[in-house]
């Protein structure tokens, strides 16, 4: 039975997120569009597609907007690389549209920007496409001061052996924790063996210290390195890459395509990258490419027909990148959400802004994904939609194209579109969320959370297991789309807080919360109501880290059971999990606590993944005595001996959990 510790952490647990899948873009939605930027593409109503649980709005218009960066006092700068300068957005006390400033101008297509303090003097750094400057900022400022050139002669289409061309000549920068510099140089064409013996090489990454000195090279054979971003926490370098076009086929096989270029394969090769790089990397441009058709993950390379077809490159010798984006989708900003204010069930991921496809006979790309971060594995997860909708896949009719996104002081998600000219504000705001996970959905019988202020006059839980429907002075109802509406049953109230279970039999879809204080009834929203919503409980009633589990361990004969701690707690309420010892002979069986799990057929529509390993499910429905609450418990396959701290994965009739951790010895 689950200890009456953990149910009190249920009772009155706050929902953060963990990694894992969280829902995707499965929200058609009208954006929101003040009246005073009810012009151009936003005169007629727009739609895009969210997760639940947000709500989409035009905040700005920037012509041409392409990067942005948040300033320290929360004023917003976006890079209008075809005008030559910078704008400073500075939002509305009134939540209105933002007031507008000149912060630099005459530039050369500036494009990337990034805040850095040394030595407690702050700069802003904007990349052009010849040089890098840097400003000294002072928190207030609407325009640039102190310009420092602290690196110049980058190349551009005027450096003299590339003949007035270079197609990838805009620039990205970062810089990390020790104070270096890094410049993305991109390839000057689509496929090109001289960007590789060029100085400064192109199609590369070059270090340098904060004040523009002591270049060198860094890594190699990225074409187009775009999003250019560190790990919170670490100097580990990720970006995203714009991967090469026209590809020809590199198999000599029956099929008879061998050097032939055709939509059939260059629909989907070679795939555009997200990948960590290190100091010394190659990543194979132009003479080896990723090939993603086994996975997205570690992807093997193919020799280059045009550049490689004799193999004088070892593409064996490469680098293999982290992650694969389906081919021609364009990735340009890179943000990780960890570190900032970001929707808690998201925060753990990263987004990355998808351009869109030219070079593909059906167009992909025009949305802006995320991917999802395995706190064991510091490696990104599948790609899921986090919005979309610029692109009518049907018509194949496109009105926006989504560059770049940060996360600004109110927590709220800005994405920048180069062809509306568009800044959009994706806030999460949800009416309620799954109280172990912090998800925007819920299931019939499923354990969700309400926050807010003035909810109640009281602080006060149920003080049985028999919840009940009224409760320290209020009463929540859930309408359900067929118009049936049933009182909630309630764990926990307070003025910022209420802990609920969904009624049985809510019908799926769209459900409308009521709360009614006294003779008061205030319509709360609508949520949203799925056959299953599995959410896991954390140790900590955080929704991550180690998993609320219990564990046993069988000795056969005679089949004596004995406890296995999986996790302790201190004071603090801060948990760790306790390695378990797996042996041959003595089973270890675990149950995992969560709710939105009840209710299925069978047991074929339950899986559980812990450190990329199946394990066997044996029971999957409510944990039995409280009201929500459910249990799945699996048996621990010994492959996961000497594994450590391994995320734990539920998924039901399709739907992904949270990740929650345990550690096997």
């Amino acid at each position: 039975m689950i200890r009456q510790a953990l149910f009190l952490a249920i009772a009155t647990c706050l929902p953060f997120s963990a990694p894992g899948a969280p829902p995707g873009a499965i929200i058609r939605t009208r954006l929101n569009v003040p009246d005073a930027l009810k012009q151009g593409a936003f005169a007629t109503d727009r739609y895009l597609n969210i997760p639940p649980g947000f709500r989409i709005s035009l905040a700005a218009l920037v012509p041409g907007a392409r990067f942005m960066a948040v300033a320290p006092n929360g004023d917003i700068l976006v890079s209008q690389p075809g005008v030559g300068q910078v704008t400073l957005l500075r939002p509305a006390t009134n939540g209105g549209v933002p007031q507008g400033f000149t912060f630099a101008r005459g530039l050369r297509a500036p494009h990337d920007m990034v805040f850095h303090t040394i030595n407690g003097t702050t700069y802003i750094y904007i990349s052009e496409k010849n040089q890098i400057n840097r400003f000294r900022y002072v928190a207030g400022d609407t325009a640039g001061r102190d310009r420092q050139v602290i690196i110049k002669g980058l190349p551009d289409s005027s450096t003299p052996e590339l003949h007035g061309t270079y197609a990838h000549e805009l620039k990205n920068i970062a810089l990390d924790s020790e104070d270096h510099l890094y410049v993305s140089i991109a390839s000057s064409c689509n496929v090109c063996a001289d960007d590789t013996a060029s100085d400064p090489v192109r199609g590369a990454i070059y270090q340098y210290n904060a004040d523009g000195t002591g270049g060198r090279l860094f890594a190699r054979g990225l074409r187009n390195a775009e999003g250019v971003r560190f790990l919170p926490g670490t100097n580990t370098l990720w970006v995203v890459v714009n991967n090469r076009d026209q590809v020809p086929y590199p198999v000599q096989d029956s099929t008879g395509n061998y050097g032939q270029v055709f939509w059939g394969y260059v629909d989907d090769h070679p795939p555009d990258l997200f990948t960590a790089v290190r100091d010394g990397g190659n990543y194979g441009w132009p003479f080896c490419n990723s090939n993603p058709d086994q996975s997205f993950d570690h992807m093997p390379f193919d020799p280059d027909l045009d550049t490689n077809q004799d193999g004088h490159v070892d593409c064996g010798k490469m680098d293999a990148p982290t992650k694969g984006i389906p081919a021609h989708s364009a990735p340009l900003g890179l943000h990780f959400l960890r570190d900032t204010l970001f929707a808690q069930p998201y925060r753990e991921g990263t987004v990355v802004p998808l351009h869109g496809s030219w070079d593909r006979s059906h167009k992909t790309g025009y949305k802006v994904v995320y991917f999802p971060w395995s706190a064991s594995t510091q490696l990104p997860g599948a790609q899921i939609d986090l919005v979309t909708g610029w692109m009518d896949d049907a018509s194949q009719n496109v009105w926006g194209r989504p560059v770049s996104a940060v996360v600004d002081k109110t927590g709220s998600l800005l994405i920048s579109d180069d062809a509306t000219g568009a800044i959009y504000k994706l806030t999460y705001a949800p009416v309620a969320v799954s109280a172990a996970s912090g998800v925007a959905v819920l299931s019939p019988e499923s354990i969700g959370s309400i926050y807010g202020a003035n909810l109640s006059t009281q602080t006060t839980g149920a003080d049985s297991p028999d919840w009940p429907t009224s409760l320290g002075g209020v009463q929540v109802t859930v309408q359900d789309k067929a118009g049936e509406a049933r009182p909630a049953p309630l764990a926990y109230v307070s003025p910022a807080q209420i802990n609920f279970e969904v009624p049985a039999g809510t019908a799926t879809g769209s459900a409308t919360v009521m709360l009614q204080k006294g003779s008061n009834t205030q319509n709360l929203g609508t949520i949203r109501i799925t056959a299953a919503a599995p959410a896991l409980f954390s140790a900590n009633a955080s929704g991550s880290g180690v998993a609320a589990a219990t564990a046993v361990r069988v000795v056969a004969p005679p089949n004596v059971q004995s406890p296995v701690t999986v996790f302790t707690c201190d004071s603090s309420g801060s948990c760790k999990a306790v390695p378990i010892l797996l042996g041959m002979d003595t089973p270890v069986y675990i149950s995992l606590y969560g709710t939105g799990i009840r209710g299925r057929s069978s047991l074929a529509d339950v899986s559980v993944t812990i450190g990329d390993v199946s394990a066997p499910v044996l029971y999957a429905g409510p944990q039995g005595t409280y009201p929500g609450l459910d249990q799945v418990n699996v048996a621990l396959p010994l492959s996961l001996r000497g594994a450590g701290v391994v995320d734990v994965t539920l998924t039901v009739s399709g739907q992904s959990s949270n990740t929650a951790q345990i550690a096997v010895e």
